[in-house]
């Protein structure tokens, strides 16, 4: 039987079982919840309106007018704004320290709520006086830090919609995003420190204002020099703030656009996905209040930049109450340990991150609750890749006895999570815990019928409030459709392969469009990585199967990149053979093995198994992927190489 890592107090002081408490009806368990949430959205979504007293003009009354996917319609009788569900901060008093921005560019940076309150008004009102009305596009090539947060909530406020751009993106990755939706204000950051290295993006900036002839206002933030000199015709940051003005919100329609998200695109222009001022609100105090039990004793931490939706999620922390940790800079410099001893120097109560953070961590032998005091430590989350059993039983042993951790699984798609943890059920090793609420997910297998306990597609069958608007541009919404309905009409296809257990839980066990099927059996990536990186001479992997077309086994190719020094050589080939096929089975031992410098990975560090594919079976380069959405664009020229010897 899988362990059971962490069992949940029960005690009725979790924000999800006081929300329980106020419901008029009484239920077993979680999953009894949980089904009523997905049976009866129009009563959950209006429950979890009143419960947290949303900020609105208008009647709650009918929260699903409309349950068509694509097409779902909202809570049509209201008028809300983001800013203003934001900026209410519930529990916390002006003096209240409500922002801590940590950054290896700069000293601390901590804002009470007086202050960022100020701090949005002033950039609000600099805003007016740039011309930028509701509907304007106002974007942001800046890190994770509270000038970003700012930016966001002023342009939010006045209804203008906004975007971000981490700046360790390249001038094409930026320019490919920001055409498609003509921003015309920017805030630019003249460079940054990853690390102990300073990154100058002073000509990165100049080629993308002069990339984007929408642009009218220019805003200049020297962050990595203070001293460097605004571009010609720009304004500065404190410029823009240096006008208090009123702090007032315009109240929206529920769908609204607030923010657009642009998908990694690695096989063409990225996907502009807007999401609205509605959906995001009430799905962000949903997946924060009652999945992440926060509120405003938490200080709550995401490792994330500008460029992926978990800086969405973190920053959205401030509905609940929470104090946000906001970090920017390298989380392995000087070593694995420092984002450890952050979390206690910044008295973190919940602590995010990625999976392959958390591996690494593992494989390298760290012991973090060794370097740091962890013990304020309530809640560990981790997101961007599968967990294996191994990693949850090193977050017990050498993290925290007693820490919640919380593995979950979205996407950028809907700006939160499908699946993940709640304070009123179990953890166990390896499975993610439970569906989250309010989203109808199932596991469909090739006749599309749900299926308990074996593997299938991830689908969601029901709407969810955050669902994209749509996509900028996409007028007749033919992109937006084909994006997610076109296999399944009426069914969100979500792209990944997912087991629902008897008990509830879930394990997701890759991306079902990288699937490995060899013999008629389908093998999920997850598996192989942790096997294979577990291995120590192994720093990272990425397997693609090669289909035979006459109908033949194909070829199963495993690609490794090694420590620093080693080659492959036949001993260490064995090793990893003899790994998989005694740790998983002997379908998994690959046909070759192939040693390369480097695997690609997008922006947010995904990595790309169909790019690789593509080009083993021919594609060229640039039919395979966008380099520019890439962390190394060199990284997929060996596979030409390779595939001239297959």
């Amino acid at each position: 039987m899988t362990d059971i890592l962490w069992s949940p107090p029960l005690d009725g002081t979790s924000r999800l079982e006081r929300f329980m408490q106020g419901l008029d009806r009484s239920f077993a368990d979680y999953h009894a919840l949980w089904a009523w949430s997905v049976e009866q959205p129009n009563d959950f979504w209006r429950a979890a309106w009143h419960h947290f007293d949303i900020p609105a003009d208008g009647d709650p009354t009918i929260a699903l007018a409309d349950a068509s996917m694509p097409g779902a319609v909202w809570f049509p009788d209201v008028r809300l704004n983001y800013a203003e569900a934001m900026l209410r901060m519930p529990g916390r008093r002006d003096d209240d320290v409500v922002v801590v921005a940590a950054s290896q560019s700069r000293d601390d940076v901590r804002l009470t709520a007086r202050e960022l309150r100020d701090q949005v008004s002033r950039a609000r009102a600099g805003l007016q006086r740039a011309g930028v009305e509701a509907g304007d596009r106002v974007a942001a090539y800046s890190p994770n830090i509270p000038e970003t947060l700012v930016l966001l909530l002023a342009a939010a406020s006045l209804g203008a919609v906004f975007s971000s751009c981490a700046p360790e993106f390249g001038t094409q990755s930026v320019v490919d995003r920001w055409r498609q939706i003509e921003p015309t204000v920017l805030l630019a950051v003249d460079g940054y420190r990853y690390g102990g290295k300073g990154v100058d993006r002073r000509a990165e900036v100049e080629a993308i204002t002069s990339s984007l002839p929408s642009l009218r206002t220019v805003v200049w933030l020297p962050y990595l020099d203070p001293a460097a000199p605004a571009p010609e015709g720009a304004i500065t940051w404190g410029e823009l703030t240096a006008e208090a003005g009123p702090l007032e919100f315009v109240r929206l329609p529920f769908a609204a656009p607030l923010y657009v998200l642009f998908s990694s695109g690695t096989t063409g222009l990225p996907k502009p996905i807007v999401h609205g001022h509605g959906g995001i609100t009430i799905e962000h105090l949903k997946s924060l209040a009652f999945h992440h039990d926060l509120g405003p004793a938490d200080r709550f931490f995401w490792f994330s930049t500008t460029g992926w939706m978990m800086w969405n999620l973190l920053i959205s922390g401030l509905a609940v109450g929470a104090t946000i940790v906001m970090f920017d800079g390298n989380p392995a410099h000087p070593d694995l340990a420092m984002l450890w001893q952050l979390a206690e120097r910044l008295e973190m109560t919940y602590f995010g991150t990625s999976a392959p953070f958390l591996l690494q961590c593992r494989k390298e032998g760290l012991v973090p609750r060794e370097v740091a005091d962890l013990s304020r430590l309530r809640g560990v989350g981790s997101t961007g890749a599968p967990l294996p059993a191994e990693g949850y039983r090193w977050v017990y042993d050498a993290v925290s006895p007693t820490a919640q951790l919380g593995s979950i699984s979205g996407g950028t798609d809907v700006c939160s999570g499908f699946v993940g943890a709640a304070p009123i059920v179990p953890v166990y090793a390896g499975e993610i815990s439970c569906r989250l609420l309010g989203c109808a997910v199932e596991a469909y297998d090739d006749d599309r019928h749900a299926v308990i306990g074996s593997l299938g597609e991830l689908v969601i069958t029901q709407p969810m409030p955050s669902m994209p608007v749509g996509f900028w541009g996409d007028a007749d919404g033919s992109r937006y459709r084909a994006a997610y309905f076109e296999d399944i009409p009426g069914v969100w296809r979500h792209g990944d392969w997912l087991t629902i257990t008897e008990r509830g839980t879930c394990v997701i066990t890759g991306r079902s469009d990288a699937t490995l099927n060899r013999g008629g059996v389908r093998l999920g990536t997850a598996e192989f990585y942790t096997v294979v990186e577990a291995l120590p001479e192994v720093a990272d992997s990425l397997v693609v199967h090669l289909e035979d077309d006459e109908g033949g086994a194909g070829q199963l190719l495993l690609f490794v990149v090694l420590v620093e020094g080693l080659d492959l050589d036949e001993a260490l080939h064995q090793r990893i053979a003899i790994a998989l096929r005694t740790q998983l089975s002997p379908r998994h031992v690959p046909d070759a093995i192939r040693q390369v410098a480097a695997l690609p990975r997008t922006l947010s560090g995904k990595k790309l198994e169909v790019p690789v594919k593509k080009i083993l079976q021919g594609a060229s380069i640039e039919d395979a992927a966008a380099k520019g959405a890439l962390t190394d664009p060199a990284s997929l020229d060996a596979f030409v190489t390779i595939r001239e010897s297959l």
